[in-house]
C-alpha cells in the first residue's frame, strides 16, 4: 500500500498541470493531450498521434491512473478512451483508435482453444454448428429471408475473348436494391461446369483490378463459371450509396444476401453441377468467403485468401459490423471455416498480416476438425512467409491448383513448361466495361432505391 501511495505522490508532484485546479468535483479532469506530455516527461518516452485523434477527449481521475510501469499507465490512461498503442521501438509509441476486430495472437488462440471445448467429436461437432448456423442468420437479419423481387436479372451483351465470354449484370436482391458483377463462361464447355463465386477485398479498384479480372478469365478458361460481383458501397453500388456507406453495418447483410441471391438465380441453369460450387475471395472477400460457406451448404469448396485468423476479426463493418461473432455465445472466424468440414478448403495465408501464424495454431485445429469427418487432408494451407497482403500470382496459383485437384478442371493447355501457368490470354479491360448499368449508370432501374436511410428502411422490423 505505501509503495503505490508514493507512486501516485511522485506522480501528482511531476508536474504542475496535476496540482492545478484538480479536485474530485472534477472528477481530477484533464485534457488527453495533456495527460501523454506528463507521461512522456515522466517515463521518458515518445508517443506520436495525430492530432484529431486526441482533440476534445478528456480524461477523468488522470492523476490516479499512473503506476510504476509505462505500459500499465498507458492501458489505464486509454482504455477508458477506446484507444490504444502500437510498440514501434524501445520507448517509441504510437496513438490508435482502439481496434475491437484485432487482438493479440495468444489472446486469440486461447479463445478458440476455449470454445473447442465444447465438441471432441463428429457429433458434438455437429450440435456445435446447428447452434452457430441460426444465429449468423438472425444477427445479419435475415431471419426470416426476406422475399426476393420477381424482377428479371439486368444481363448485358456478351463479349467473347480467345477462350472464355464476360457478361455484366445487375440482380435485384431486394426491392429497388441491386448487386452488380460480372460472369466469366468458358467459351466451349462440354458437360456440365462447375460454379465459382469471386467476390473481393478492400484493394483499390476492387473487381476491376487487373489481378481480380485475371483470376476470373483463368477460372474460365480451366472450364468453369466465375461470378465477380461488387462489394456494397464500392463499384456500380456507388450510383445507389455513397461510399462512406461501405464502412455501415448493413454492409455486412447486403453483401450476404447478395451472395445468396446470386447462387439463387446461377444455380437455376441445369448447365452448372450443383456438387462443384466454389467460393474464393482474397482480404475482406476471403471473410466474406468464410461466412458464406457457413451459411450455406450449396457451396462445396472454398478458398479464403489472406483472412483468416483466429485474432482477427475483419477490420471493416463490412465483415464484422452486426454480431456475428457473438452466435451462439461467442465464435470467431477459425470456428466458422471449420463449419466448412468436410468439404475442401483452401486457407492462403501470408508473413506480413494478421495471417502470419496461421501454420502455428489455428491450422491445425482446422485439421482436427476436420478429422472428426476422416477427412483431414480435406483442408490444406498454402503459407507464403516472405508475401505480403495481396492477391498476387503466389496466391493465385495455388487457387488454381486447388480448383483442378477438386473440381477436375483443364490446365494442362495453360501451363508452361516449368508448370507455372500462363496468364497472358487474360483480357484486361477498362472498367466501365464491366459496368451493367452503363458507362454513366444510364441503365439503373427506375426503383433503384437512394440513400443509406432508404437501405434501412427495408431492415425494418
Amino acid at each position: 500500500m505505501k509503495r503505490i501511495l508514493a507512486i501516485v505522490v511522485i506522480c501528482l508532484c511531476c508536474s504542475g498541470l496535476f496540482i492545478q485546479a484538480q479536485n474530485s468535483d472534477d472528477r481530477y479532469r484533464m485534457p488527453l493531450k495533456d495527460v501523454l506530455g506528463i507521461l512522456e516527461e515522466r517515463y521518458d518516452v515518445q508517443i506520436k498521434y495525430d492530432e484529431k485523434t486526441v482533440e476534445g477527449k478528456w480524461l477523468h481521475y488522470a492523476a490516479w491512473r499512473f503506476r510504476k510501469d509505462v505500459d500499465e499507465t498507458l492501458q489505464n490512461i486509454l482504455t477508458p478512451l477506446d484507444l490504444k498503442v502500437n510498440k514501434e521501438g524501445e520507448g517509441k509509441y504510437k496513438l490508435k483508435e482502439y481496434e475491437y476486430y484485432r487482438w493479440e495472437p495468444q489472446d486469440g488462440w486461447d479463445y478458440l482453444d476455449e470454445l473447442a471445448t465444447q465438441y471432441n467429436d463428429k457429433d458434438s461437432w455437429e450440435q456445435r454448428k446447428q447452434k452457430i448456423r441460426p444465429d449468423l442468420y438472425r444477427a445479419l437479419k435475415l431471419s426470416p429471408m426476406p422475399a426476393a423481387p420477381n424482377s428479371a436479372p439486368l444481363v448485358t451483351k456478351k463479349r467473347t475473348f480467345k477462350n472464355y465470354t464476360v457478361e455484366n449484370f445487375a440482380l435485384e436482391i431486394m426491392p429497388g436494391l441491386y448487386v452488380n458483377g460480372s460472369i466469366y463462361r468458358p467459351l466451349k464447355a462440354k458437360g456440365k461446369v462447375p460454379l465459382m463465386l469471386s467476390p473481393d477485398g478492400h484493394w483499390g479498384g476492387h473487381r476491376f483490378r487487373r489481378d481480380a479480372q485475371i483470376r476470373c478469365a483463368m477460372t474460365a478458361q480451366m472450364g468453369a463459371i466465375a461470378v465477380s460481383y461488387d462489394l456494397f458501397g464500392w463499384g456500380e453500388s456507388t450510383l445507389q450509396f455513397k461510399p462512406e456507406d461501405h464502412r455501415r453495418s448493413l454492409s455486412l447483410t447486403v453483401q450476404t444476401l447478395g451472395a445468396i441471391r446470386i447462387l439463387d438465380w446461377m444455380l437455376q441453369d441445369k448447365n452448372i453441377d450443383t456438387d462443384r460450387v466454389g467460393i474464393c475471395g482474397g482480404s475482406g472477400g476471403g471473410s466474406h468467403t468464410v461466412l458464406m460457406t457457413a451459411l450455406d451448404d450449396r457451396i462445396t469448396l472454398s478458398i479464403p485468401v489472406v483472412s483468416l485468423s483466429s485474432y482477427f476479426y475483419g477490420g471493416c463493418p463490412c465483415e464484422s459490423g452486426l454480431p456475428i461473432h457473438m452466435a451462439a455465445g461467442g465464435t470467431n472466424n477459425v470456428e466458422l471455416a471449420a463449419m466448412a468440414a468436410p468439404r475442401p478448403q483452401l486457407v492462403i495465408s501470408d508473413g506480413k498480416d494478421w495471417t502470419a501464424h496461421m501454420p502455428e495454431h489455428d491450422f491445425p485445429y482446422l485439421q482436427k476438425i476436420y478429422a472428426y469427418y476422416g477427412k483431414a487432408e480435406g483442408v490444406e494451407n498454402v503459407h507464403l512467409p516472405e508475401d505480403g497482403h495481396d492477391f498476387g500470382y503466389a496466391k493465385r496459383k495455388p487457387v488454381y491448383d486447388f480448383m483442378h485437384k477438386h473440381f477436375r478442371l483443364h490446365t494442362k493447355e495453360l501451363k508452361n513448361a516449368t508448370g507455372d501457368y500462363d496468364e497472358s490470354g487474360c483480357v484486361i479491360e477498362e472498367e466501365t466495361a464491366l459496368y451493367a448499368f452503363g458507362p454513366n449508370g444510364e441503365n439503373l432501374p427506375s426503383n433503384a432505391i437512394q440513400g443509406y436511410e432508404n437501405l434501412e428502411e427495408l431492415f425494418k422490423d
